[in-house]
C-alpha cells in the first residue's frame, strides 16, 4: 500500500543535515537552548506516532476477532478523529508559523523546509483516504458487521502507511528544526 501514495522515503539531503552534525540528537536534552516549547513540540510528534500505531494495532485485533466490531468502531472514531484533526492543526501551524520562524533564523535550510511542507501536502492525501475509509467502516459496523471485517483491511494498510510516513517525516523534521533552534536560541 505504501506505493499507492507519493511518500518520500529517502533521507533529507546531507546539506540539510549540517547543523545536526554539530547538535546530534543525543545532546539536545542537555543543551541550554532546548526549552519546554521544543519539548512540547516533540511530545506532540510522539503522540502522533502512538496514535497511528494504536489504530493499526486495534485493526489487527479486530481482524483477528480479538475485539468486537462496535468497540473497534468507537475506538477508530475517537483515535482516528484525534489523529487526523491534530495532525492537520499541527501541520498548519508549522507551515504558517513555525517554518517561517526557522527560515527567518537560517534561510540556508529553506530547501529542507520545503521538503517538509510537501510532506504535509502528501500526508493530507493519505489522511483524506483514511478518513473516508474509517467513516465507511464505522457505518458498516451498524449496517453489516460481516462487511466491516472485509473493509477494515484497508484501514490496516492506511494506518501502516501513516505510521511509516510519520516515522520518516517527523524524524527528519526534528533533525532539521531542533539544531536550528539550538544554534539560534529560538523558542525560549
Amino acid at each position: 500500500m505504501l506505493d499507492t501514495y507519493q511518500i518520500r522515503q529517502d533521507e533529507m539531503p546531507k546539506d540539510m543535515r549540517l547543523l545536526l552534525n554539530h547538535f546530534p540528537r543525543d545532546s539536545w536534552e542537555a543543551h541550554p537552548g532546548f526549552k519546554d516549547k521544543t519539548r512540547q513540540w516533540m511530545h506532540a510528534h510522539q503522540g502522533f506516532r502512538m496514535l497511528a500505531e494504536r489504530i493499526r494495532a486495534d485493526t489487527e485485533l479486530l481482524l483477528n476477532k480479538d475485539m468486537a466490531a462496535d468497540d473497534y468502531a468507537a475506538r477508530l472514531s475517537f483515535l482516528g478523529g484525534r489523529l487526523v484533526g491534530n495532525l492537520h492543526g499541527h501541520h498548519s501551524w508549522e507551515d504558517h508559523s513555525y517554518f517561517p520562524e526557522l527560515s527567518a533564523a537560517d534561510p540556508r535550510f529553506d530547501a529542507g523546509l520545503e521538503v517538509l511542507e510537501q510532506d504535509h501536502a502528501d500526508l493530507d492525501v493519505v489522511l483524506e483516504d483514511f478518513t473516508r475509509q474509517a467513516n465507511r467502516v464505522i457505518k458498516l459496523t451498524a449496517l453489516d458487521e460481516a462487511q466491516t471485517y472485509n473493509e477494515a483491511g484497508a484501514i490496516h494498510g492506511q494506518a501502516s502507511v501513516i505510521e511509516a510516513f510519520l516515522k520518516r517525516h517527523l524524524s527528519d523534521e526534528e533533525d532539521l528544526a531542533v539544531p536550528i533552534i539550538l544554534q539560534h536560541r529560538l523558542r525560549g
